[in-house]
């Protein structure tokens, strides 16, 4: 009788790890790749139509417009379309799997200023929810801590991997600060009333925030007698080498973060949300302050804002002439970074041209993080990260990713979604 308990045993978790196993990463490209015939999406505004592309080595080695006499393997694509890999920023993913089981989540540490906590250690390569990225395009993405003053350093990772250190791509990149509201709800646990109201601490919270980052400055300037990790981990924010994500959503909050940040000599600062942001467009502009929009599927803050707020404020900022990215912040953040690209189709809903939009995701997201060297744009030289569409990559309807490749691999887009698809899709055909 126990025999068979234990086969029983056996077999249950033999089909749970092939129903739940995540699929091997690709092995380095070997051969070269020829995607011919399609339309080409550089992601810097240039369109090629009937275009080729070439990558050797994972690095793409020429494109270009008609047929080419390059030897190797061919795969057409006449009437699909080519884009750059999407890249998701200031994103969680890979570091919380279900948020009702806390073991598995891992985006918030305890601490207020806890700079020198590193998002990239606990990245989990193996998350279901990571591979359901693929098959949308979005095959990079910035892991980034959250919760507290100062949440912790953030790394960009490319996502078709064993473990965070094959994922790595940009390691240690920025420091994430959430800049305190001049706003707060009423803390009905502790007898206040609800409702929002001022928050009579704002000044201490950002006088903290500025005593910080003085101490940390200092600190980098003498040979400290022992180590402080919290302040080590600040002093690329100084030298230029790291970037200060600065989350604010209302214009005096805005004000003060980028102020407070210029004044302490961090030169390097992207806004993370900007919902007011448009209101200061100059301010950001002259002290180059790029903004990563919050989700543009989401209701209005306040009354009195314009309904559409959300969908146009990518176009508002920039027609000013402000450097735009978007990310997924929101409910479901983690499961919703796979509509990247539809949030861009929502900005080309409010007027923007449809490859200005695609930057949203693309070029402008790798400029900001500071990839742009490699990722963003196909362009001679740079990764052979991209993907081909049956049509549109930023209409829900059409973005059906036939093949996609990161530094040249060709990444399964293999899913638990779209083995459930399979299984389903003929269910109610069957007598």
């Amino acid at each position: 009788m126990q025999i068979l308990k234990n086969i029983f045993l056996a077999t249950i978790i033999s089909i749970g790890l092939q129903t739940w196993a995540q699929q091997t990463p690709a092995p380095a490209q070997s051969e070269t790749i020829i995607v011919s015939g399609a339309t080409i999406h550089i992601g810097n505004g240039t369109i090629i139509n009937n275009g080729f592309i070439i990558f050797e080595n994972g690095k793409i080695t020429e494109v270009g417009q008609g047929t080419t006499r390059k030897q190797g393997r061919m795969i057409e694509a006449t009437g699909k379309h080519i884009y750059p890999g999407i890249i998701a920023p200031v994103s969680s993913l890979g570091l919380v799997e279900i948020d009702a089981v806390r073991a598995t989540n891992d985006d918030d540490e305890i601490g207020d200023f806890i700079p020198n906590i590193r998002s990239l250690i606990a990245y989990n390569a193996e998350s279901k929810v990571v591979e359901s990225m693929r098959p949308n395009g979005v095959l990079l993405a910035q892991i980034t801590p959250q919760g507290g003053g100062i949440s912790g350093t953030s790394s960009v990772v490319q996502l078709d991997a064993w473990n965070w250190e094959d994922a790595a791509v940009k390691v240690d990149d920025g420091v994430h600060v959430h800049w305190p509201n001049t706003f707060r709800r009423g803390r009905w646990w502790m007898g206040e009333e609800r409702g929002w109201k001022p928050n009579k601490d704002y000044e201490k919270d950002t006088d903290a925030f500025k005593m910080y980052v003085a101490n940390a400055k200092a600190y980098g300037s003498v040979k400290a007698s022992s180590k402080n990790e919290g302040f080590e981990a600040m002093q690329g924010l100084f030298d230029g080498s790291k970037k200060l994500y600065l989350y604010a959503q209302g214009e005096k909050e805005i004000i003060d973060g980028v102020m407070a940040c210029k004044n302490a000599g961090i030169n390097e600062v992207v806004l993370v949300g900007g919902y007011e942001a448009y209101k200061i467009i100059p301010l950001l502009k002259q002290n180059n302050v790029s903004v990563i929009v919050d989700r543009v599927h989401s209701t209005p803050d306040a009354d009195d804002d314009d309904y559409d707020h959300p969908y146009k404020l990518p176009k508002l900022l920039s027609d000013g002439g402000v450097t735009v990215s978007l990310n997924s912040r929101g409910g479901m953040e983690r499961m919703n970074t796979r509509n990247l690209p539809f949030y861009a189709g929502q900005v080309v809903g409010q007027g923007m041209e449809k490859e200005e939009a695609l930057k949203l995701i693309t070029s402008n997201t790798a400029k900001i993080l500071g990839i742009d060297k490699d990722y963003g744009t196909l362009e001679v030289g740079k990764s052979a990260t991209l993907f081909v569409s049956e049509g549109d990559a930023l209409d829900m309807r059409t973005n059906m990713v036939s093949h996609a490749f990161i530094d040249g691999r060709e990444v399964s887009l293999e899913t638990h979604q779209t083995e459930l698809w399979k299984r389903y899709s003929e269910k109610y055909e069957q007598k």
